[in-house]
């Protein structure tokens, strides 16, 4: 009786998966809300990750020189090295956030141990560009002020601590979400329409009164819309890491693997639910979406949830793809086990919920 129920559990996932390759469109539904969650994160990124700023060095001695050096080894902005006139008419068109100036005498100031004052113009158009402006320039001038060692007038020391091992882009900080938001649509958009469409066109019927064991029928829907999704999963996890973006390894990857499937899981047998209570092929597109996105973006979405506010901390703690997240972060970021555990545990209780209610929202369909 078990293997009569692994081979109908078996044949009905691939006729559904059959289904699903003659219909295109099926794959764009997985596809299209994620590809353009990552491309506004990646405009985003570009806007904020480095402020186009200008550069304007006037003092051609060596502490100017020098200066000038270590604010383009700092890394955070985007420089444009050019002339005062230059400058004025990149400001003037809003091409840049500000304009940094090294006055000529930059370099007598220093060695006479006189104020040397950096000249800053910033455009405060917008309170994040400005900030970011106003906070890293004075750090680069400690930096400068570090780099003299004893011989600067301004004793500086800076000591860093990373707590992780690698610092990450804010674009590829944002790509395991948007894997996570893939996975999450993809699951409920083709669990829940195959389900749905059994129903609509009345094909339901042929096999209730097959000698199919109902709940392999479930079983055998779970499972196509588990591999689809699964395998859309570890293809954008293979690209992504071929693009340098994320960077599992060793027994990491089994780590990412496994929170990859269980999240698929997840999603499949809440699609199915979906797709039972509804019914019909029309709305179950959209409701699945909808639900996906409600999900993803209380869990977190694409912030850091440690610094987000304390309500939404809460919520997102009951929410499974919030230890997805985690656990895909610690292992293609920062090759780290930590909380893996907790993650994994939180994500096969929800696989459980998420079958129960899929289990009884079809048989119940199937009574009536």
């Amino acid at each position: 009786m078990f293997l009569a129920f692994c081979r109908s559990s078996w044949v009905i996932c691939l006729k559904d998966i059959r289904v699903w390759l003659r219909h295109p469109s099926h794959a764009l539904f997985s596809f299209l809300p994620a590809v353009t969650l990552l491309l506004l994160t990646s405009l985003g990124a570009a806007a904020v990750g480095h402020n186009p700023v200008a550069l304007v060095v006037q003092d051609h001695g060596s502490y100017g020189q020098k200066f000038a050096q270590i604010f383009h080894q700092a890394g955070i902005f985007r420089i444009y090295d050019v002339d005062a006139q230059q400058a004025q008419q990149l400001y003037n068109n809003v091409d840049i956030a500000a304009i940094i100036t090294v006055p000529p005498d930059f370099t007598q100031r220093v060695l006479a141990h006189e104020h040397a004052p950096i000249e800053m113009t910033v455009n405060n158009l917008n309170l994040d560009f400005t900030s970011d402006v106003r906070r890293s320039v004075p750090d680069i001038i400690t930096q400068f002020y570090a780099s003299e060692g004893l011989n600067s007038p301004i004793q500086v020391g800076l000591q860093e601590h990373n707590l992780r091992a690698q610092d990450i882009e804010i674009f590829q900080y944002t790509v395991l979400p948007a894997i996570i938001f893939l996975l999450t649509i993809s699951g409920l958009v083709n669990g829940g329409l195959a389900t749905a469409r059994e129903w609509e066109t009345r094909t339901i019927k042929e096999l209730l009164l097959s000698p199919t064991n109902r709940s392999a029928i479930v079983v055998g829907k779970v499972l196509a819309s588990f591999l689809i999704t699964l395998t859309l999963g570890v293809f954008v996890l293979l690209v992504c890491t071929l693009l340098g973006w994320l960077h599992p390894q060793g027994i990491y990857w089994l780590t990412a693997l496994l929170i990859i499937a269980l999240t698929s899981l997840f999603s499949a047998s809440l699609g199915i639910a979906i797709g039972s209570a509804t019914r019909r092929i029309q709305p179950v597109g959209s409701l699945s979406i909808n639900v996906g996105m409600y999900l993803f973006f209380l869990a977190g979405g694409i912030g850091v949830l440690a610094f987000e506010p304390q309500i939404l901390q809460q919520i997102a703690s009951f929410i499974p793809l919030t230890y997805g997240m985690h656990a895909l972060q610690m292992a293609t970021f920062y090759n780290s086990s930590e909380y893996l555990g907790q993650d994994t545990l939180v994500l096969c209780v929800s696989i459980l919920v998420a079958l129960v209610l899929g289990v009884v929202s079809t048989r119940r369909g199937m009574t009536n």
